[in-house]
């Protein structure tokens, strides 16, 4: 990658004890099924998928997303067990509500908008929001005995997420670069 540009995407993350509990069964995934990759970053739904921007303009990132979340109203967000894309990762669910659905193709038209940010997946397949626990690097032997475990783990969890939050990449893991509060 171009060293004037930095990696980076635009995700919702839960509360503190929330993340708390994902981050308690990344470790079992870790310890258990040999699986570190959802290590490297925070909890988290993802709305706007990585991309790289200038180093040069990360000003005009910011702002645009500041100005989107200060035009929005915090989102509720409702977690419900467990879910899986086979064969190689496994997730704390997340409803598909409609809330959820609008900020994430808001965001999407914003961005593409006002930034020409434009996510040729995300144009192709349904959002599908959700709270990665265990992917990537999960074979598919290991994937298939922690599916058996988590498939019939209850999880519940209800909570307003107040802030859209802007992650980079350090060249090692994703960490929390700025975020903006929702204020409509």
């Amino acid at each position: 990658m171009d060293s004037s540009k930095r990696r980076f995407f635009i995700a919702l993350l839960p509360p503190q004890e929330i993340q708390d509990y994902a981050n308690e069964v990344k470790q079992i995934f870790v310890d258990r099924f040999n699986s570190r990759a959802a290590l490297k970053s925070p909890p988290h739904v993802t709305l706007q998928p990585p991309f790289e921007w200038a180093n040069a303009e990360l000003l005009q990132l910011s702002d645009s997303l500041g100005q989107f979340a200060r035009s929005r109203s915090p989102v509720p967000m409702t977690l419900a067990g467990f879910g899986a894309f086979v064969p190689r990762v496994v997730y704390i669910n997340v409803l598909r509500t409609a809330d959820l659905l609008e900020v994430q193709a808001a965001l999407l038209a914003h961005t593409e908008a006002t930034l020409g940010i434009v996510d040729a997946v995300a144009k192709t397949r349904p959002f599908a929001p959700h709270m990665t626990v265990g992917f990537r690097d999960l074979t598919k032997a290991n994937f298939r005995t922690a599916w058996a475990e988590f498939q019939h783990q209850s999880y519940d969890a209800a909570f307003t997420i107040d802030r859209l939050t802007l992650l980079i990449h350090t060249g090692q893991r994703w960490i929390v670069d700025q975020e903006f509060a929702f204020e409509g």
